[in-house]
């Protein structure tokens, strides 16, 4: 366990010099949040609603920070100690990779949660956004919303040969999902053509599942969304643990 403790604390300082991780998982949705906001307010969405613009914009930040953790920074980080023969060295000691792949998914975690609370506080502080859901199915919300991302992003790394290939993977589902599940625009403000496509992307369920539950509505109200993420997960790391099993460590 303290060999573990040493190896998290390890990563989160690697995670913090990173720049683009660092940035994008803690201040860009912040900065998003902001900018919208000085644009918008909080005003209702469409005359009579209760619901407020930073109201339905701050749960949809709140899946950008899980797709920057688990579809960039953990995905990208595991290949690179792969390209680098990280895990190899470690096979050499008693810790093994497997020690240094959780600690990447633990900080990776915990670096989510730090963003959506400071997402959240900044929220609730600057633009007096409604959280009206209870705190077990935002909560629940999260995890699922978290364990769909993080789970591709095990599937990419073990479906890239390198790093250019993850990399190309992970810019390609992330980029495409960002825009178009509304993570950044609300999905009202899209053309019929562009929601059919979205209601394929994983993120969009997401989206929906968290604005949903941070307004109030119960769990079993977005059961479909919640089968989705969660069978998303269960498959992806499946898959991505055989294919894992038959990569060459060398």
């Amino acid at each position: 366990m303290r060999r573990f403790a040493v190896i998290c604390e390890i990563e989160l300082r690697l995670f913090m010099r990173d720049f683009f991780s660092f940035f994008f998982a803690l201040v860009f949705p912040v900065l998003m949040l902001l900018l919208f906001g000085a644009i918008y307010g909080n005003t209702p969405i469409y005359d009579g609603a209760e619901a407020g613009m930073m109201d339905v914009s701050a749960p949809a930040y709140s899946v950008m920070v899980t797709g920057v953790t688990g579809l960039m920074s953990l995905p990208l980080t595991l290949s690179g100690y792969k390209e680098r023969k990280i895990y190899k060295r470690f096979d050499a000691t008693p810790v093994g990779k497997k020690s240094i792949m959780s600690a990447q998914v633990f900080v990776n975690l915990v670096m989510t949660l730090m963003g959506v609370s400071l997402l959240l506080i900044t929220g609730r502080l600057l633009y007096r956004i409604q959280i009206q859901g209870t705190v077990l199915s935002i909560c629940v919300s999260i995890l699922f919303s978290i364990g769909a991302m993080f789970s591709m992003g095990f599937l990419f790394t073990a479906i890239g040969w390198d790093l250019k290939s993850t990399n190309l993977l992970c810019y390609l589902f992330y980029f495409l999902m960002l825009f178009l599940s509304g993570a950044t625009l609300p999905d009202m403000l899209f053309p019929d053509t562009v929601k059919k496509i979205s209601d394929f992307l994983p993120m969009t369920h997401a989206v929906d599942l968290m604005q949903g539950t941070f307004a109030g509505d119960s769990l079993s109200l977005h059961g479909t969304e919640l089968l989705i993420l969660g069978s998303l997960s269960v498959v992806c790391i499946a898959v991505g643990a055989v294919l894992y099993r038959k990569k060459d460590w060398t």
